[in-house]
């Protein structure tokens, strides 16, 4: 885990061939929230594409470098003293070559 201590994995699922929910809590008290912003934590995007980036190399159970970001869009501003817990669904995909590919979308109470 690049971050120390910045989340826990509560549960792991797998919902279809190369599909997973993974369950997370993030931790509000974290280093990175007093910069990011005081008195108003927002989930930082680097920090959400590296969580993805960890979850997949678990459910793989391989070392993954990040080579290409396609479509990346942040929908909403997670807030981790009002929501803490995030489920993300992965679809993870082997390429002939060897290449991982990731399709996920993160959820919070209703949110996406």
């Amino acid at each position: 885990m690049v971050l120390k201590d910045f989340y826990k994995v509560l549960s792991e699922e797998k919902t279809g061939d190369a599909k997973y929910n993974i369950r997370i809590l993030v931790y509000a008290n974290h280093e990175v929230f007093k910069g990011h912003f005081p008195g108003n934590p927002i989930m930082p995007g680097v920090c959400m594409i590296q969580i993805i980036k960890e979850l997949t190399e678990s459910v793989t159970k391989s070392t993954l470098m990040i080579q290409t970001l396609t479509n990346v869009k942040f929908m909403a501003l997670i807030n981790p003293e009002t929501s803490p817990e995030l489920r993300l669904e992965l679809e993870i995909v082997i390429t002939e070559d060897d290449l991982v590919k990731v399709k996920n979308t993160t959820y919070f109470n209703d949110t996406v």
